[in-house]
């Protein structure tokens, strides 16, 4: 009985009996096979105007069809098709290494297949069942990161504002912040600090999260408060030349009631220093420290 040929990748199937003296050769010949099955690599000019490329599967016989990598070369001038024969089971890596705007097609005879657009000189990963090419897709489940990357001095020059800080929820372990403790899987706003400013010597407009020396040797000016505050903004002063008792230090209430009451706020003590945190509508700002 003579031999036959496997139905993907055509390696000989000797017979008992047959092929006296031969069978080192042919196993030789099928083990080659074999291994440009699995490792082979073949560079295909496909060079020219629209046109289909048969790749062939020869039997028992090394063929570009067989190999693992296949890359496409040439200059192209028009949309080209790349078949390989019905009935093969394989995978492949593909690599459209041709030049020229033009969308490259690998798929069966009769089948379909991925396509490569016309400015996609990249790679695909696919698979043959047989009947159409398939594509494995490569792209992670949650998103591309393709062609993302760090810069060299991202890390050494990247920094945590304090905004990043405020109602970070932990969700990994606990952990100690100025003084507020958030365990495991739970929410919580963590103070930055104080902002402290340069000096300030005439009339400014305060923000939260900030604190100001405040210096009225020159004359005596006004803080005004920020528009529009949320429950828990802060903002602090202290009496930068020890001169608030003789120029005093106005706190604009900037339609906000100060301490319950819709009034601004005189300070007019020497060295004095304080912080006010908003409330609510209500009360309003409230100092901290009388």
């Amino acid at each position: 009985m003579a031999s036959s040929y496997s139905t993907d990748l055509k390696l000989e199937l000797m017979v008992t009996g047959e092929n006296s003296g031969t069978w080192g050769d042919k196993t030789n010949t099928n083990l080659n096979l074999v291994q440009q099955a699995i490792a082979g690599y073949e560079a295909v000019s496909i060079a020219g105007g629209a046109q289909t490329t048969a790749l062939a599967m020869t039997d028992a016989t090394l063929s570009n069809a067989r190999n693992a990598v296949v890359e496409f070369t040439g200059t192209i001038t028009g949309n080209q098709i790349v078949t390989i024969p019905d009935g093969i089971e394989k995978t492949y890596y593909i690599y459209n290494n041709t030049t020229g705007a033009f969308t490259v097609q690998f798929k069966t005879v009769t089948g379909t297949g991925p396509t490569f657009t016309a400015t996609d000189k990249g790679y695909k990963i696919v698979y043959s069942d047989g009947t159409d090419v398939i594509e494995v897709p490569t792209t992670p489940a949650d998103g591309s990161i393709t062609s993302a990357k760090l810069a060299t001095d991202a890390v050494i020059t990247a920094k945590i504002s304090a905004a990043q800080v405020t109602n970070e929820k932990l969700t990994n372990k606990s952990i100690t912040l100025n003084g507020v403790t958030a365990t495991l899987g739970s929410s919580v706003t963590i103070a930055a600090g104080t902002d402290w400013q340069a000096v300030k010597t005439t009339t400014f407009t305060a923000v939260a999260g900030e604190g100001y020396f405040v210096n009225t040797t020159g004359g005596a000016f006004t803080m005004t408060l920020p528009a529009t505050p949320t429950i828990g903004d802060e903002v602090s002063f202290v009496d930068y030349a020890g001169t608030f008792d003789t120029n005093n230090l106005t706190i604009g209430r900037n339609s906000e009631n100060i301490q319950g009451s819709a009034a601004d706020l005189t300070v007019s003590v020497e060295r004095a220093a304080n912080t006010l945190v908003y409330t609510d509508g209500t009360q309003g700002w409230l100092l901290k420290v009388k």
